[in-house]
């Protein structure tokens, strides 16, 4: 409808008759609507797209298992060749999916041009009947079930790239059943902690002698040896192994079943990674032996086992018993007897 200009502001302005349909244009067929030939062709491409995705994905996975962190190619700008052997193989798979279906979509699906007036927000039930009609005319014209070649071609590529998420929870570590008899601080469950292992001030690394303790002290520690790690192995460690060490007054502390001897002096040592998600905790309330986690405010009393007494934390604070050695340095009497972390491990329990 058009609306005359000319009005002065205020007054009505004249709205004209509506405007004739103009309708739709003639339709074309395409080259592979009228040729078998053509449309074979077109479907043995749809096809050759899904197999080099498929391609790709297998070498995505060859990629992940030959190239390791830290290897170089002078072409790759210093981004390493394992980020760019993965990125480049998982993208091609992905691109010839998606190319494939445009191909698929552009040759050989309906292109049937619909045209639908306007309706309420809610379709009566006879067009809603007629729409589920209509969709299922246009899968069976979309020639899915009619071109087995290109179905199982699709369904085969994805179903490989659907494993490279699988591939990639190997990055994961180690199972615990993995890491039985091996190397110290491997897997979920243990750390790097031992009976004798010194506590360390982190960042600066030196002993912590208990005398040397305030009451309302709070020390942020790591195990000795930790500073000897480099890389990812140190990250990896850290992120379990760090501890707080606290001296409260003896008299204060209540200690769990089995713990009474954990403790020297008033000093206690909990981890330091949330039972939440796993963020790093250090806020410290020395009145009351509060501790706060920064991300979403849960709340463990470090005086009470570190017991949970606010927020969505499920579990307290895995508890290391700590002991003294003959020069007075605070050591472990043994690693954590529960594995860090978030509260997943509670699960099921």
């Amino acid at each position: 409808m058009s609306i005359q200009p000319d009005k002065p502001s205020g007054e009505v302005a004249k709205v004209s008759d509506p405007l004739p349909d103009p309708g739709l244009p003639a339709h074309t067929w395409r080259p592979t609507d009228v040729d078998e030939g053509l449309a074979k062709r077109a479907e043995r491409q749809v096809a050759g797209f899904f197999a080099a995705s498929a391609v790709f994905t297998v070498l995505f996975f060859v990629s992940y298992f030959v190239f390791k962190v830290g290897d170089d190619w002078d072409v790759t700008g210093g981004l390493g060749a394992s980020t760019v052997a993965l990125g480049l193989t998982l993208g091609l798979a992905l691109l010839c999916i998606g190319v494939g279906i445009i191909q698929w979509a552009r040759k050989l699906m309906t292109d049937q041009e619909i045209m639908e007036m306007r309706h309420p927000a809610r379709s009566s039930d006879e067009d809603r009947e007629a729409s589920l009609a209509a969709l299922n005319v246009g899968l069976e014209e979309s020639g899915i079930a009619r071109r087995p070649l290109i179905r199982n071609s699709l369904f085969g590529a994805i179903g490989v790239i659907a494993l490279a998420p699988i591939v990639l929870l190997r990055d994961l570590g180690p199972t615990p059943s993995q890491v039985e008899n091996e190397e110290e601080g491997l897997g979920l469950e243990h750390t790097i902690w031992k009976a004798g292992k010194r506590v360390v001030r982190d960042v600066v690394g030196t002993p912590i002698r208990a005398a040397d303790l305030q009451i309302g002290d709070l020390v942020n520690a790591v195990p000795d040896g930790m500073f000897q790690l480099e890389g990812t192995e140190l990250q990896v460690q850290k992120a379990k192994a760090a501890v707080i060490v606290v001296r409260m007054e003896p008299e204060e502390i209540v200690p769990g079943p089995g713990r009474e001897d954990w403790s020297v002096e008033g000093i206690v040592c909990y981890s330091k990674i949330c039972t939440h998600v796993g963020c790093p905790i250090s806020l410290y309330e020395r009145t009351t032996h509060h501790v706060l986690c920064p991300c979403h405010q849960s709340t463990f009393d470090l005086a009470d086992s570190a017991k949970v007494v606010f927020g969505p934390a499920a579990r307290e604070l895995p508890q290391l018993p700590l002991s003294v050695d003959d020069e007075g340095f605070l050591v472990a009497q043994s690693d954590f007897t529960e594995p860090v972390g978030p509260s997943y491990w509670g699960r099921g329990q």
